[in-house]
């Protein structure tokens, strides 16, 4: 168990990279930007990627009635976010030291990486929800009024994960290095299960 334990520990430990990483990234890119336009959304915020690249997203935005990138404040994730990713990181960590004490077993590991899984899950359902109003509830006194060839209103909305091409810009949305390490973080703890439930029925064996 005490290989698992580790492994649980340094999971658990990955998580905080996301107080100093992004977690996503949005890039959009079209030929009047020779230098694509980028969005690093963190766990307390976003930024852009460079210095005015928000000010350049919100300018644009303006024109087809989209709001503006919002600030920490104008979303109450970027408050319980940090607090969620603090939480489960001194959770799995305090797990993990039960588990090289043997206080606990290697199943308490795999909660962990469920709790944690339903929370990635409910966190890309929230993010995916904010970027449909954020792309099809527009000003209906914008400049511009773009509509599909069905004549519905034209959307807006970047993608969650991939391309999409939107008028003249392509637009990009993957994972970044916060993102990754916990990516990382979680097959630590899935890896410690395994080790863990292996060390058990060695130990077993060994005791018949």
């Amino acid at each position: 168990m005490k290989k698992a334990s580790i492994l649980m520990i340094i999971g658990a430990l990955l998580l905080t990279s996301l107080f100093k990483f992004p977690l996503w990234n949005i890039m959009l890119g079209a030929p009047q930007y020779p230098e694509p336009l980028g969005m690093n959304i963190y766990i307390d915020g976003i930024q852009g990627m460079n210095e005015f690249d928000i000010k350049n997203i919100d300018g644009l935005n303006h024109y087809i009635g989209m709001k503006t990138i919002p600030k920490p404040k104008d979303m109450w994730e970027f408050s319980v976010f940090p607090l969620v990713i603090g939480s489960m990181s001194a959770f799995g960590v305090i797990i993990g030291l039960l588990g090289l004490f043997g206080k606990v077993g290697y199943h308490w590991f795999l909660g962990w990486l469920i709790i944690m899984t339903i929370l990635d899950v409910l966190g890309m359902y929230d993010f995916n929800t904010w970027m449909i109003d954020y792309g099809t509830n527009l000003d209906p006194k914008a400049i511009m009024k773009l509509q599909n060839p069905d004549g519905t209103p034209m959307s807006y909305k970047p993608p969650l994960f991939g391309h999409q091409k939107m008028l003249n810009f392509d637009a990009y949305s993957y994972p970044r290095l916060g993102g990754y390490l916990m990516g990382v973080g979680m097959i630590f703890t899935l890896v410690a299960f395994y080790v863990g439930k292996r060390s058990k029925i060695t130990n077993d064996e060994n005791t018949i």
